[in-house]
């Protein structure tokens, strides 16, 4: 009576057998892909004064009122124009940037008169200040940024 008693030979389950196992995981995950071009590593003067450009224009023209968030852009692209193109490119978009919704705020405060100005002024504010704070947090990840909304004055 130790003996099983063996299935019939019609039996579908009698040639059954557990499945093997999981292959063993590989050593290293195959890196992942990229969502587009990323520019290479800036130099932590350049940085610093992309970072100006971008951060100095927010509170130019959140301390200003739209109408001096184009000074610290300026002064960057005048500082580091010459001797870094990504500073230049990068001051140079905050700068258009600045410049617009300068004009923009300024024409709102002329306007101001009619009783739409007050609306104008206020969104050009708003916009000047956070698109610039956006555009800095990009600069500060090393991501780019085109500014929506903006004019190209200087190139």
């Amino acid at each position: 009576m130790t003996e099983q008693p063996r299935p019939p030979d019609d039996d579908p389950t009698a040639r059954y057998q557990p499945p093997g196992g999981y292959p063993p995981p590989p050593y290293n995950p195959p890196p992942g892909y990229g969502y587009g071009y990323k520019p290479p590593s800036t130099a932590g003067d350049e940085r610093t004064w992309i970072l100006v450009a971008h951060f100095g224009g927010a509170a130019g023209a959140f301390f200003g009122g739209t109408f001096f968030g184009w000074i610290a852009p300026l002064v960057a692209l005048l500082a580091r124009g010459n001797t870094s193109p990504y500073v230049r490119e990068e001051a140079v978009k905050a700068l258009n940037f600045q410049l617009l919704w300068g004009i923009i705020g300024l024409v709102g405060s002329v306007l101001i008169c009619v009783g739409v100005g007050v609306f104008i002024v206020g969104a050009a504010w708003l916009i000047a200040t956070i698109l610039g704070v956006v555009a800095g947090v990009k600069a500060a990840n090393n991501e780019p940024f085109n500014y929506p909304l903006s004019a190209r004055f200087i190139r």
